[in-house]
């Protein structure tokens, strides 16, 4: 493995085991209905984005 990559792996494993997805659900029901429902409306929006720039490449 190359160097640079072994810990970004580590890092990747790390965030893996510390942020788990039930986490995520319950601080959004903490935070609100609408507070999720702006999170998911800007995911969605960034990921149109993305495609939107790959598809524009001639």
């Amino acid at each position: 493995m190359n160097t640079l990559r072994l810990p970004l792996l580590f890092l990747l494993v790390l965030f893996t085991f510390s942020l788990s997805s039930c986490d995520a659900i319950g601080s959004i029901f903490k935070a609100g209905a609408w507070t999720g429902l702006i999170g998911v409306f800007l995911i969605v929006l960034l990921l149109w984005f993305i495609v939107n720039k790959f598809r524009r490449r001639p």
